[in-house]
């Protein structure tokens, strides 16, 4: 390969010791036993086509395809290897350099990018989808087609959007916060969004939601497309900067952990690094920002709760005691720890829609995980993963347990008690 177009920062991956204790936490090779589908083996895979030894062919490019993202290997390495930045890098390497088929093509350069970073556009995407599933007519269309659907929320209430300053009411004034409101999470989650408003107004927190914002780039990021994730970067940047905000506040796992890496992600843009990184110290999630309120929230909750994690918050963000927290002061005693929490369940971005088959046992094995709880309730923090453990749970015949964001969790208890 020309040593000008190497993808792979060869320091990174010589960390990896191929010591293997990165298997256990990784959910693909949970699945498969194979060791091409495992950290080590695919660092191994991403070295050997940046040295010529491996053509970037079908084979080599499925097992990294695999690859949820997920980044659990990062959480338990111990020599530190900084896997995702080895991933996103080889992923742009494979978009720019490798032809897929028409229909991935369509599927990741169209629908996927041209559509879910735009809410309007969205919107509009989901109603022939939803009109459709109203009448029952997903029943003649392909499985893909099928499962793809069964993601989309039954209910999707229209509110107002969100303004741009929400005054807090709280006696106490402790300061001023920005909201990023998403692109999922606008046009599904509104609700969820306006919960988490609530709670930061309750916090003591005046919210600024600019309407400058935009996708947070992660979509592009986990796609292979760093430059439009470089591009979103720098727009947010600049919708946020100037306002001069204790925090940014996010309420999706996935987008957060972008949002903190804004440094990494524009390390060699001398113009714009510095003030990267200014921006992703400031970028908090919600459940970081909100753990004050533990001593104030009632234990109102009778049936047992549990809690997924989500990886882009336990492993990206390695933030894993505050949402537990706050599920515990509600829960009290009747929280339960869900087995195999931050294994993934499969929706990693739109991996549901890009690998279905492995999304689906993943999905399998985490309706399994809650329905051996006994919990009534499951409490996570990213818009995927609601989606995802949703679908399990209405394929699994288990309706009755309900899958709830932490915002909407936390608001719900406030609510029982009138506080």
């Amino acid at each position: 390969m020309n040593p000008d177009k190497r993808f792979l920062d060869e320091t990174k991956a010589l960390a990896c010791i191929h010591c293997g204790l990165c298997l256990s936490s990784c959910p693909t090779y949970l699945e498969t036993g194979n060791e091409n589908d495992s950290p080590r083996g695919r660092i191994y895979l991403m070295r050997a086509i940046q040295d010529g030894r491996m053509d970037l062919a079908e084979s080599a490019v499925g097992h990294l395809d695999l690859c949820l993202g997920c980044r659990a290997c990062e959480a338990v390495c111990p020599s530190g290897v900084q896997y995702g930045a080895l991933l996103e890098g080889t992923r742009e390497h494979v978009e720019a350099s490798y032809r897929r088929s028409f229909f991935q093509r369509f599927l990741r350069r169209v629908a996927i990018e041209k559509v879910f970073p735009f809410p309007g556009r969205m919107r509009l995407a989901l109603l022939p989808a939803r009109f459709a599933r109203a009448l029952g007519l997903t029943r003649v269309l392909p499985k893909f087609a099928r499962d793809a659907m069964s993601l989309i929320p039954r209910e999707m209430p229209a509110l107002p959007c969100l303004p741009e300053l929400s005054p807090t009411s709280a006696k106490e004034k402790k300061g001023r916060v920005g909201f990023v409101s998403g692109c999922v999470m606008s046009v599904m989650f509104q609700q969820t969004n306006a919960a988490s408003v609530r709670l930061l107004n309750r916090a003591g927190y005046d919210v600024l939601t600019p309407r400058s914002q935009v996708c947070c780039g992660a979509l592009y990021a986990h796609g292979g497309n760093l430059e439009a994730a470089r591009s979103t970067a720098r727009r947010n940047i600049e919708a946020f900067e100037s306002l001069k905000l204790e925090a940014i506040i996010i309420n999706a796992a996935g987008c957060g952990s972008t949002l903190k890496e804004y440094g990494h992600l524009l390390h060699d843009d001398s113009a714009w690094r510095e003030r990267a990184e200014a921006f992703g110290r400031k970028v908090k999630d919600l459940t970081e920002w909100l753990l004050p309120l533990v001593p104030t929230l009632p234990q109102c909750f009778s049936g047992k709760v549990t809690y997924h994690d989500a990886c882009h918050l336990a492993h990206a963000q390695r933030v894993s005691k505050p949402p537990r927290e706050l599920v515990r002061a509600v829960a009290g005693l009747n929280f339960v720890e869900l087995p195999e929490s931050d294994v993934c369940c499969g929706s990693a971005g739109t991996y549901n829609l890009t690998e279905p088959e492995m999304a689906e046992r993943l999905q399998d094995r985490k309706t399994q995980n809650i329905l051996s709880t006994g919990a009534l309730t499951v409490v996570t923090t990213n818009p995927g993963c609601l989606l995802q453990i949703r679908a399990g749970l209405e394929k699994a015949g288990a309706a009755h347990v309900r899958a709830i964001h932490i915002a909407d969790f936390l608001e719900s208890a406030l609510s029982k008690v009138g506080t």
